[in-house]
């Protein structure tokens, strides 16, 4: 039999067995120096000193180490995890005089100053997507869900893409490029979505068309394995999870947990609704489209669009529906005290509203440095007003 033209370079992307909602989370750290504030390039000579720890990863630039949990039944085993790495970090950065702060980027490092990780898969990326690629600093939160069926991946998949915007908006923590007020809660998505397979994901209705389309671009020389498609939401076929990485780093383990616990409870309400044999909402692409410009552009500010059918929504009062709506989830997935987290940022106000109360108050750039450092360190979002560092000057 002669396969349609679309399917004629498919690949197969075998599906792994994982237990239903678990999960794991990456959290990206920057390496801040602990006088001038800005960003060190010594993520090598860390992570020499930390010897093999499989808790702490190398990512692109080397201004940067990524913290992962294991595979957890619980988001507050991931969190452990995470603080566990955290607290190993530090016998090996103090004396080098560094700091650990998270955002989805810094405050006002230059960002054509920055080294990349000398590696091949991030060498082959530089050199195709030049400036852009070189430029990428920017720091996220990825959260993995586990399923226990290939079969809910896509589906799954294209529910996420109606609340994926909130996450964004929640966890911005983005509103300076080089120093400058891009007028953006999250420029990192901006920034991001320049990549080639970056972005919102093509919404693909099977399995064999999502191995057509890694197919076809293997085929193109476009990737060589699945793993270099960033899509916003993609499912991990070598890990039988579907991953969100919409979100900016988040600054503190509060709001880490709160995103992941937010994530987990999603994925978990959307197969419950499968197994009701329930249709999932979809959103057209354009809609998707529109509300990743609307999260970064205008974060917690953002009215965005909520269904299918075009209805819109205040991007806070939707969470606060939600929080309640997933509560008995998150009961059941014993992550409720996490997700009441989420609560904290509506509270507070996200990252990117705290850092720039706090550039604003006449500070500079650099409290916005020191209120991440205080964040960081107090574990939990904090108003600028109650971190000295971040309302006097230097």
């Amino acid at each position: 039999m002669t396969l349609p033209a679309r399917f004629v370079h498919r690949r197969p992307l075998p599906f792994a067995r994982s237990q239903r909602s678990t999960l794991g989370v990456e959290w990206e750290l920057q390496l801040v120096d602990r006088d001038s504030l800005d960003l060190r390039q010594c993520a090598a000579e860390i992570l020499r000193g930390m010897g093999s720890d499989e808790h702490i990863h190398s990512e692109m630039m080397l201004n940067t180490v990524e913290l992962v949990s294991g595979a957890r039944r619980t988001v507050a085993e991931c969190i452990d995890d995470i603080a566990l790495a955290f607290d190993r970090l530090l016998p090996v950065t103090d004396p080098l005089r560094v700091d650990l702060i998270s955002a989805g980027t810094h405050p006002f490092a230059d960002p054509l100053v920055q080294k990349v990780t000398d590696a091949e898969r991030y060498a082959r990326l530089v050199d195709r997507t030049r400036l852009w690629g070189h430029q990428m600093l920017i720091f996220g939160t990825h959260v993995h869900v586990g399923l226990e069926e290939r079969a809910k991946a896509l589906p799954i998949l294209r529910a996420l893409l109606t609340r994926t915007a909130h996450l964004q908006c929640l966890s911005a923590s983005s509103p300076f490029w080089a120093a400058q007020d891009t007028g953006y809660a999250d420029n990192r998505a901006m920034m991001f979505q320049q990549l080639p397979t970056a972005g919102a994901p093509h919404q693909l209705n099977t399995w064999d068309e999502l191995e057509a389309y890694a197919g076809d671009m293997i085929h193109t020389g476009v990737i060589e394995d699945f793993s270099e498609v960033r899509w916003d939401v993609r499912p991990s076929p070598r890990l039988g999870t579907i991953e969100v990485r919409s979100c900016d780093a988040a600054t503190n383990l509060t709001e880490l947990a709160g995103i992941a616990a937010l994530t987990q409870c999603l994925v978990e309400s959307f197969s419950r609704a499968l197994d009701r044999g329930e249709e999932l909402d979809v959103m057209p692409a354009w809609y998707v489209d529109e509300n990743k410009w609307r999260s970064a552009r205008y974060g917690m500010d953002a009215i965005l669009i909520v269904d299918s059918l075009g209805n819109e929504e205040l991007v806070s009062d939707t969470v606060a529906r939600m929080l309640t709506e997933l509560a008995p989830v998150a009961q059941d997935l014993g992550c409720q005290t996490e997700l009441e987290g989420v609560r904290a940022t509506l509270e507070a106000g996200a990252s990117y509203q705290r850092q720039l109360s706090a550039v604003r108050a006449g500070c500079g750039n650099e409290a916005a440095v020191r209120l991440l450092l205080a964040e960081m360190r107090a574990g939990r979002p904090l108003p600028p007003s109650d971190v000295p560092a971040a309302s006097a000057p230097r």
